[in-house]
């Protein structure tokens, strides 16, 4: 790894160090297939580059003295300048391609923003089926690309909403959805057959798909003719965001059944999320985010392996979700580095044949976490950078945060700034007239390669601890976040790390901007259809369909066909993570100091 010196003659030794690093990042990429540049060039620039710094760098730093331990976020030192030094290892064909070819560093579309830009998906959730249903049309109207639903609290435990561990929580962080009678009215007048869907849920994640699926099929449309991705990430819920109901192998099971249901019968739906923003969010550095990440779609490919099917059969299926940070070129390497090495992976490890699996298609996400209650307004400019970084990045679909949900969920005029940041970086900023236009830039490409060495590292050890989820038992995800998370917070409490509006710029007046009001009065709407519902129904195919979905819980047969029957007949989402439960029993984490 690079370190900042504070002499300005220091610095050669630490460009020979870097090369070193970079020949043995991922395996020893190097090769003899020929680097970009003549080594006699880079070596007339090296002498250059020492004879500046002996000069007018020396005599600059005696009148401005530099800053001290310059970093990216995760912390990895930054050199003052970036030559072909630093890309002297580099090989076009092995380590950048075209677009759409291997290894996809430069993005997964031959074309990409060029034929058409990224898919525009707000997320959007609150209150009643209805409330959302309303937010989910206005969007639309107004240019969004594809819907992202988020689900409130007692929803995403699985919980319907007349229970008591529900109390308090309607509506609140997303819509409230108990059973297909909701599913069918936050879809309504929404054709299922012409917009792509995603849902943010995970362990009720079998259980939400199956009430969509019926809810298309009550429109007409089957199930194959559906596209859009569920989040059904387990893994990361016991690295990071701790919304686990069940123990890992059980869950992970429900994860399997949906990847191979899917693949069986929804080619058009990608089954898992593979999703690293909650780690991000969580306090991770973007290396770990990576690396943390990767390994689990690694564990998703071994456990559908191990389930029998080809890895060509679902990989091309598989997806990821990103977080994107304030650090600008280093949000953008980790994009560039995540492709690569998934694609690696899939055909040097795995012995994928299909170019699909080897592609990393990846969803993002502005970061919430970075978002400010102080100066609310300022947060804008935030998500405008950090939006900005996922299309240098290559990004396939993006959502927005808005300005005001440091506060609350978001109002409709902030969720149309947050959208509108898109539509002006798609149309007025010009990033989209050129494929990857930061690639061959001496920093990025050696930003690039010092991410996926070190990310490449947490893969191998996490490989030599005995895998994911031995790491989620013994609780080195949790450590690990933990420490770098630490090691953030006492940076910006000394002022190392500068948070406009939180630790400088500081105003004693507060801006105030307005806030979405949830009416709990609305639960009665949502209340009284629940009740409706388990009166109307026919409860004695409620039974017949519970049953059946306990049988094959406590055998090993796929679950989806039975959860499927169950949405169909209305079960409640309760009822039906009920039987999972009672067959599974519950989950607590190893608390880790």
């Amino acid at each position: 790894m690079l370190e900042q010196q504070s002499r300005p003659a220091a610095e050669g030794a630490d460009s020979q160090q870097q090369d070193k690093q970079m020949q043995q990042a991922a395996g020893g990429r190097q090769n003899d297939q020929g680097t970009l540049y003549n080594p006699e060039a880079v070596a007339r620039v090296a002498e250059e580059r020492r004879a500046w710094e002996a000069t007018a760098v020396a005599s600059a730093t005696k009148r401005i003295p530099e800053r001290a331990n310059v970093t990216t976020q995760s912390g990895m030192p930054i050199k003052r300048l970036y030559t072909p030094e630093d890309g002297a290892h580099l090989d076009y064909e092995r380590d950048l391609g075209m677009p759409g070819e291997y290894p996809y560093t430069r993005g997964v579309q031959p074309t990409m923003y060029r034929g058409k830009p990224w898919t525009m998906r707000m997320f959007a959730g609150f209150g009643t089926a209805e409330e959302t249903n309303e937010r989910f049309k206005y969007l639309l109207k107004e240019g969004q690309m594809g819907l992202s639903v988020a689900f409130d609290m007692a929803t995403l435990y699985g919980y319907d909403h007349d229970h008591e561990m529900a109390l308090g929580e309607f509506g609140k962080c997303g819509v409230a959805v108990s059973s297909l009678a909701d599913m069918e009215i936050l879809f309504d007048g929404i054709p299922l057959d012409k917009v792509t869907t995603s849902m943010t849920i995970n362990s009720p994640a079998p259980a939400i798909w199956a009430m969509y699926i019926a809810a298309a099929e009550k429109q007409g449309v089957p199930m194959e003719k559906l596209g859009g991705t569920l989040q059904n990430d387990i893994l990361k819920e016991y690295i990071a965001q701790k919304e686990f109901l069940f123990p890992p192998e059980p869950s992970m099971r429900l994860v399997i059944d949906t990847i191979e249901f899917g693949t069986r019968h929804m080619p058009r739906w990608n089954t898992v999320s593979i999703s690293g923003y909650h780690i991000r969010e969580a306090g991770a550095t973007a290396v770990q985010e990576l690396a943390f990440t990767l390994s689990d779609g690694l564990a998703y490919v071994d456990g559908t392996l191990a389930r029998g099917l080809k890895i060509d059969e679902f990989a091309p299926r598989l997806s990821f979700f990103f977080d994107v940070h304030n650090d600008f070129f280093e949000e953008i390497a980790k994009f560039r580095a995540a492709r690569r090495i998934w694609a690696r992976e899939m055909r040097e490890r795995y012995g994928a044949k299909d170019p699909r699996s080897w592609m990393l298609r990846t969803h993002a996400q502005t970061a919430g976490v970075s978002l400010t209650a102080q100066q609310p307004e300022i947060n804008v400019a935030r998500v405008a950078i950090q939006a900005l970084a996922a299309v240098l990045g290559g990004t396939n679909s993006l959502h927005t945060n808005s300005l005001d949900e440091a506060l609350a969920l978001p109002t409709e005029k902030a969720a149309l700034i947050a959208l509108r940041t898109q539509q002006i970086i798609a149309h007025e900023s010009g990033v989209t007239n050129t494929i990857d236009p930061l690639a061959g830039s001496f920093f990025v490409e050696a930003l690039t390669d010092e991410t996926e060495r070190q990310a490449q590292e947490y893969i191998d050890q996490i490989r030599e601890l005995g895998g994911v989820l031995e790491c989620i038992r013994n609780g080195y995800f949790q450590k690990e976040i933990a420490e770098a998370s630490y090691r953030f917070q006492q940076e910006v409490e000394a002022k190392e790390r500068v948070i406009v509006g939180v630790n400088d710029y500081v105003m004693d007046e507060q801006m105030a901007v307005p806030t979405l009001y949830v009416d709990p009065a609305k639960e009665r709407i949502h209340l009284e259809r629940l009740e409706r519902t388990r009166r109307e129904r026919d409860n004695e195919r409620v039974g017949v369909a519970l049953s059946a979905l306990e049988q094959a819980t406590r055998g090993k047969e796929n679950t989806m066909p039975y959860i499927l029957d169950c949405a169909r007949a209305y079960c409640t989402l309760g009822e039906i993570m009920g039987v999972f439960r009672k067959v599974f029993g519950y989950y607590t984490e190893t608390v880790v100091y």
